[in-house]
């Protein structure tokens, strides 16, 4: 149903260089039931089953190894779609920030701020970070790990997750080029 969608945005991830192999993972909610993800070790670029995970009761082996985030975004917020991506600047970053300004306009007037939380990758722990920041913000950036971006839908959660690569970009010419 939403395979073509997933693999656009998942082409869209790749071109960008915002994910690499077999990581990252989107998923979109389907009502109050629960949402689809891509499986464990899917490419995001290749047409592929989806998984649909309920938002209470038992989760499906396949399931993307960040299913934790996914449900407990869509339990605390009412966003439609999550990408989560490993876009290297922002990734760079977050291991040196703990929030993240932008000085670039697209990042000023979007997102003025980017949280970086943290958790061990697939824990609860950092599912409760992020679904925490995402319930005030649009974007989080997981420390050394990657951003979670959410929207309505996948377009809008990839704007982020593109927007959140940018800005970080700019930061970091910025200092490379002007202060030294």
């Amino acid at each position: 149903m939403y395979s073509r969608e997933f693999e656009r945005i998942g082409k869209r991830l790749f071109a960008e260089h915002l994910v690499g192999g077999n990581f990252g993972n989107i998923s979109i909610r389907k009502g109050n039931e629960g949402f689809f993800i891509k499986p464990t070790g899917a490419y995001l670029d290749i047409t592929s089953d989806l998984v649909f995970v309920p938002l209470e009761g038992d989760v499906p082996e396949t399931a993307s190894s960040e299913y934790r985030v996914h449900r407990e975004v869509y339990r605390k917020t009412n966003h439609g779609a999550v990408v989560h991506a490993h876009p290297p600047c922002a990734v760079a970053a977050s291991l040196v920030m703990n929030v993240i300004v932008p000085e670039d306009s697209e990042g000023e007037m979007f997102c003025p701020e980017i949280p970086v939380v943290t958790g061990a990758p697939g824990s609860q722990e950092i599912a409760d970070a992020v679904a925490k920041g995402l319930s005030s913000s649009k974007l989080v950036i997981a420390r050394g790990h990657g951003t979670f971006a959410a929207g309505k839908t996948l377009d809008e959660a990839y704007i982020y997750t593109s927007l959140a690569e940018h800005s970080c970009r700019v930061l970091a010419l910025k200092k490379h080029l002007f202060e030294r």
